[in-house]
C-alpha cells in the first residue's frame, strides 16, 4: 500500500530541496535529545502520535528506536493504548459539533 522506504528514495527527497531537510534533520535530532524528558519517554510519544497520525514509516522507523532506548513491549503497547483513548475520545468530544448542528437544524426547522 506504501512505497517501501529506502535510502534512494531519501537520497531523492533530499536532493529536491537540500536546505528543507538539513534544517528537518537538525530539528529532528534536537527534539530527540534528552532534556526535561528522557530518550525512552520520547520514543514513546513518538509512537503514540505515530498512531493517531496514522504514519506507518514513523511507527516502523520510532518502534525499534523505543526498543533500543530502554523501552518495554508492554511499555510501546500501553503508549500505543493512550493514543487510542485520545482518538477516541476527540471523536466523542467533537460530538459536540454535531449536536450543536442538530439543535441548529431542528429550531430552524421550527421557525
Amino acid at each position: 500500500m506504501f512505497p517501501k522506504s529506502s535510502l534512494e528514495m531519501n537520497q531523492k527527497k533530499a536532493a529536491l530541496a537540500p536546505k528543507n531537510i538539513e534544517a528537518w534533520r537538525n530539528f529532528s535530532k534536537t527534539i530527540y535529545e534528552p532534556g526535561a524528558l528522557d530518550e525512552k519517554t520520547k520514543q514513546l510519544i513518538a509512537i503514540a502520535v505515530a498512531h493517531v497520525t496514522q504514519c506507518p514509516y514513523c511507527i516502523r522507523a520510532h518502534t525499534p528506536l523505543a526498543l533500543r532506548k530502554g523501552a518495554t513491549q508492554e511499555e510501546i503497547m500501553e503508549a500505543i493504548w493512550v493514543a487510542a483513548e485520545m482518538r477516541a475520545g476527540a471523536a466523542y468530544a467533537h460530538a459536540n459539533l454535531a449536536m450543536e448542528e442538530m439543535d441548529r437544524y431542528t429550531n430552524r426547522k421550527k421557525s
